[in-house]
């Protein structure tokens, strides 16, 4: 879209809504299926619901307007979504870390230790 008045800024800032809100949306459930205690998921469960009526109001707005509400995918979001996931990836990676430390700190205090006291 080109825009060479208000209105166009206008309409095009709420395309770019439309495709914030649909990736945070979709990333809300990634959330809520990765989510193990039960009121964070449905925290994140019942702000999916928001965000899609959020969605659903800019989309109305856009379609009142003869505007095509899947113009434009916000870049920004979807480094924003991009780094999550590297995050959680990481964090993947440290939890693997921790059960081999609880594992070698497990023989270590049964049986390493008490023999080495022994010795």
């Amino acid at each position: 879209m080109e825009i060479s008045n208000f209105k166009d800024m206008y309409l095009a800032e709420l395309q770019e809504l439309v495709s914030v809100e649909d990736q945070l949306a979709e990333a809300l459930l990634r959330m809520a299926a990765a989510a193990s205690h039960p009121a964070l998921k449905d925290a994140l469960v019942d702000h999916h619901a928001e965000t899609m009526r959020q969605k659903e109001r800019l989309v109305g707005i856009l379609r009142q307007h003869g505007a095509d509400p899947t113009a434009h995918v916000d870049q920004a979001m979807q480094a924003l979504i991009r780094e999550t996931r590297k995050m959680l990836g990481i964090v993947e990676g440290l939890l693997e870390e921790k059960e081999a430390d609880a594992l070698l700190t497990d023989i270590a205090k049964g049986e390493v230790n008490p023999d080495a006291l022994a010795a």
